[in-house]
């Protein structure tokens, strides 16, 4: 089975943690396309962003991980993107809701409050947990403000 196609971002903060889950993504035989940053460089972090979002946007990707500090300014501005659901997890219910309730595209992680450990096992669950779909979808089918043309 072809396993997705992940599209990676991050900001100086989310650098170690972003590399450490590349790894690991990699070893379990995922593709991955890595949009930066590339240090730990202080940056801004929309830079990077943004050309996550669009990708997962477009199709190119399915899901996308995006990690800065507190997992916020990645998620509200991945969450700009109209076909982004962009969910921020610290804990494995939270990753797992993300995608059964919520259809969640691309997973927001806080890199100053979980370790690279706890990192690649929110990543393992998003990727494995499916939609839920049913009362669900009829929900993340309004998030749109204007409708998508599918």
């Amino acid at each position: 089975m072809k396993k997705a196609a992940i599209a990676l971002g991050c900001d100086h903060a989310g650098f170690d943690v972003k590399e450490y889950i590349k790894t690991w993504l990699t070893t379990e035989g995922f593709e991955t396309k890595d949009f930066g940053t590339f240090s730990t460089e202080s940056v801004d972090y929309p830079d990077f962003v943004h050309p996550v979002a669009q990708a997962v946007e477009n199709g190119n990707f399915e899901f996308g991980i995006l990690i800065c500090g507190s997992g916020n300014g990645v998620a509200i501005t991945a969450n700009k993107h109209a076909r982004i659901r962009a969910a921020i997890a610290w804990n494995p219910e939270i990753s797992a809701l993300s995608r059964q309730h919520n259809d969640a595209n691309i997973l927001c992680l806080p890199a100053r409050f979980i370790n690279k450990e706890e990192a690649v096992s929110l990543v393992r669950i998003f990727l494995n947990t499916p939609f839920e779909g049913g009362r669900h979808a009829q929900r993340v089918n309004k998030i749109p403000i204007h409708p998508i043309n599918a």
